[in-house]
């Protein structure tokens, strides 16, 4: 008898799956178990003693290129065009790269499982939670262990920050972060496979790298922070939206009000796609983030995003690691679908 709907199909389906012939992968199956082992494992740190972390061998690429092309004695167009030209061998070796690898893999006997453990690397999501969970454990003792925390997340000088300012900080990278160290990866992926995953990777290193407004940077990191942007645009509003149905989920949090946040707020952030995922979260859990902040010295007026409590402490910590976590099932979840449809 033939049964009707999906039901039936699924052990077939995973069973076909498991028996992949070279060339058949499939993306979401492979991101499912990627996201499974980041969060199960992290990043091996017995792994990274032995090899360096792909991010860790970009940086180095970056910095070599960068100490040869970045001139300060050069005009500025032509330091802007040498970025260029940085960003674009940083990107196209990335690529490349990664299509190569998975070329090889998908002729590998359990390839699939070898590429997930390469995906998963490169998946930020476990790491971003023990960082975060670590600033409320910190602040919930004493605010310079607060301080001592929040410094491993976040660019800003930890000194000048009270409590609630390590707080909303660490409350802030896990919203940023779940966009360009979960969903982007993820989305860039799903898109072009480990090639665009490779170069999304590649591309964010070079953004925290070189995509600075200092005199050293401000030309020669234009074209990587501009492409930066362009990368998280899409990851960034979905994500938003991800944190918004995660409310839904979340006792105290409220949909409506992370939606409403978005449409007043999210426009209003120095960054073009930061304020998305800052400014759901903060309404979804009545909060207000943002604000003015201080990077090495100097102050930055920032636009608040949310407008609930300023006044945040480890307790509200813990509360955006609920939502967030419920933010990385639904992703789990969407991929699922798209697997299953």
């Amino acid at each position: 008898m033939t049964g009707t709907g999906h039901g039936p199909m699924v052990p077939a389906m995973i069973a076909n799956w498991l028996c992949l012939t070279p060339g058949d992968f499939d993306p979401w199956p492979i991101l499912l178990l990627a996201l499974a082992l980041d969060a199960a494992l992290g990043d091996p740190r017995w792994l990274y003693r032995a090899l360096p972390h792909p991010v860790v061998l970009c940086g180095r690429a970056i910095a070599a290129l960068e100490r040869r092309w970045n001139d300060l004695g050069q005009p500025r167009r032509t330091r802007i065009g040498c970025g260029a030209w940085t960003a674009a061998a940083i990107l196209g070796g990335a690529g490349i790269l990664g299509w190569a690898v998975a070329a090889v893999l998908s002729w590998v006997p359990g390839g699939w499982v070898l590429e997930a453990v390469l995906v998963s690397t490169l998946i930020a999501g476990r790491g971003l939670y023990d960082g975060v969970r670590k600033v409320a454990h910190g602040l919930s003792l004493n605010l310079e262990e607060g301080r001592a925390a929040v410094a491993h997340i976040v660019g800003r000088d930890p000194e000048s920050l009270d409590g609630p300012g390590v707080a909303r900080a660490a409350i802030e990278s896990t919203a940023e972060n779940f966009s360009d160290g979960v969903a982007a990866p993820v989305f860039w992926y799903a898109v072009f496979g480990l090639g665009g995953m490779f170069a999304y990777k590649a591309l964010n290193t070079l953004d925290s790298m070189i995509g600075y407004r200092s005199p050293r940077y401000e030309a020669f990191g234009k074209a990587a922070a501009r492409l930066d942007d362009a990368a998280n645009w899409i990851p960034a509003r979905l994500s938003a939206l991800i944190f918004m149905g995660a409310a839904v989920f979340v006792p105290g949090a409220r949909a409506g009000q992370a939606w409403r946040a978005m449409g007043c707020d999210a426009h209003n952030h120095t960054s073009p796609n930061a304020g998305w995922p800052e400014a759901a979260l903060a309404g979804a859990l009545g909060f207000a983030l943002g604000g003015p902040r201080d990077y090495g010295g100097a102050r930055t007026e920032g636009h608040w995003m949310g407008s609930g409590r300023k006044d945040l402490g480890a307790y509200d910590i813990a509360c955006a690691l609920r939502l967030y976590l419920a933010a990385n099932a639904i992703l789990a979840g969407l991929i699922a679908g798209a697997f299953l449809a």
